[in-house]
C-alpha cells in the first residue's frame, strides 16, 4: 500500500483538528481508499504548543526549508492564517512541485490567481475546501458534483461569528457588546473581531466561491460590504415584529451586466432557507442551471469540523498520487 507524506503548516486549532482526523481515521482511509496518509512534519515555532501536543518533538520543525527540501513530502497543508508568510509558503511549495491544501481564506482570496497559476505551471493541485464554511462540502460540490451547472446565484450565511452574535441578540435580547463578549468568551470571536463583524471574512469567502462558480476573480476589497456593528436591538425587534430576522448575507448574482457581489445585513423571511441558520452554523444556497436550488448547511468552524475538511482535501489528492 502506497504511503503519501504530508506536512502541516501550523498546529493551532485547525492544525490539531487535521492531525486528529488523519490519525484517528487512518484505518478507514486505508480501507476505503487503499492509501496510507502520514503526517511527516509539522511546522510550528511555539514551544508551548509543541509541548502541549504530547507528540514526539522530532515531528516538529521551526524551519520551513526542511519541509520544502524534503522530496518525500508530496502534500503541504497550510493552516497558519494571515497573509504572510502563508502566501509565500504556499507559492514556494507549489513551485517546488508539491500539492497544496489550505484553510486560509484571507491568503487564498487575496492571491488566488497567482496561486492557481503556480499550481497549473507545476502540474500540482491547489485545494481549499476548508477555507469556506468549515465542514460543509460547498467547494467540492461546486467543483465536482455540480460541475456541469452554470450558477445563477450564490447566497449564504458564511460567517459563524456574526451569525452567533445576531442570534443571541435576537433570541436573548442581548446588546451587541454583550453578545460579542459572549462570542469571545466561548472562543467564537477573536480579540479583534473586525474581520468577522465588518463582513471582511464573508467577502473573502464570497470571492473564492464566485471565482469557482464563474471563473471570474473579484478581489475581496472590491466587494461592497456592510457589517453588523450598526444592528441595534430596536432594528432586530422591528424585524421580529414583522416575523423576520436580520442576517449577514453574502450574495453573488449573475446579471446581464456581469456578476454582482455584496455582503450586507438582510431581512430574512420564514420561507427563506437561511431563516433557521442560527448561532455558529452556516448555510449556502446554490442556484444552479440544471440542478435548481441546492441548500448546504452545517458547522462553519471548529477544530474537528474544519480539520475534517482539510483532511478530505488531503485524501482526495493522495488518491490521485
Amino acid at each position: 500500500m502506497k504511503t503519501v507524506n504530508v506536512a502541516l503548516l501550523g498546529f493551532g486549532i485547525v492544525g490539531r483538528g487535521t492531525y486528529e482526523a488523519i490519525s484517528k481515521g487512518s484505518k478507514l482511509i486505508e480501507k476505503r481508499y487503499g492509501v496510507k496518509v502520514k503526517v511527516k512534519k509539522i511546522l510550528e515555532i511555539n514551544d508551548a504548543i509543541i509541548k502541549a501536543s504530547g507528540l514526539p518533538g522530532k515531528l516538529f520543525t521551526p524551519d520551513y526549508n526542511e519541509i520544502l527540501n524534503d522530496d518525500s513530502i508530496q502534500i503541504v497543508a497550510e493552516m497558519m492564517g494571515g497573509r504572510q508568510p502563508a502566501t509565500s509558503f504556499m507559492l514556494a511549495a507549489l513551485n517546488a512541485g508539491k500539492n497544496v491544501v489550505s484553510s486560509n481564506k484571507m491568503a487564498l482570496a487575496e492571491s488566488l490567481p497567482k496561486l492557481k497559476a503556480a499550481a497549473k505551471k507545476n502540474n500540482v493541485k491547489l485545494y481549499y475546501e476548508a477555507s469556506v464554511c468549515g465542514a460543509i462540502p460547498v467547494i467540492t460540490s461546486i467543483r465536482d458534483s455540480l460541475g456541469v451547472n452554470g450558477f445563477r446565484e450564490i447566497r449564504g450565511i458564511v460567517n459563524g461569528t456574526s451569525n452567533f452574535i445576531l442570534t443571541h441578540m435576537i433570541e436573548g435580547d442581548m446588546a451587541y457588546s454583550d453578545a460579542l463578549a459572549l462570542a469571545q468568551k466561548l472562543g467564537f470571536a477573536e480579540k479583534d473581531p473586525t474581520d468577522d463583524v465588518e463582513g471582511i471574512d464573508s467577502a473573502n469567502k464570497l470571492s473564492l466561491l464566485t471565482e469557482l462558480c464563474t471563473g471570474i476573480y473579484v478581489a475581496p476589497s472590491e466587494i461592497k460590504r456592510t457589517g453588523i456593528t450598526g444592528i441595534t436591538l430596536k432594528k432586530l425587534a422591528q424585524a421580529k415584529a414583522e416575523g423576520k430576522k436580520i442576517k449577514l448575507v453574502a450574495t453573488a448574482r449573475a446579471t446581464k451586466d456581469g456578476v454582482k457581489l455584496s455582503v450586507k445585513p438582510e431581512l430574512v423571511s420564514p420561507d427563506d432557507l437561511l431563516y433557521n441558520v442560527d448561532y455558529v452554523f452556516n448555510g449556502i444556497i446554490l442556484s444552479c442551471e440544471y440542478a435548481d436550488d441546492i441548500f448546504l448547511y452545517g458547522r462553519g468552524a471548529g477544530s474537528l469540523p474544519t480539520g475534517s475538511a482539510v483532511a478530505g482535501d488531503i485524501i482526495n489528492i493522495a488518491k490521485e498520487i
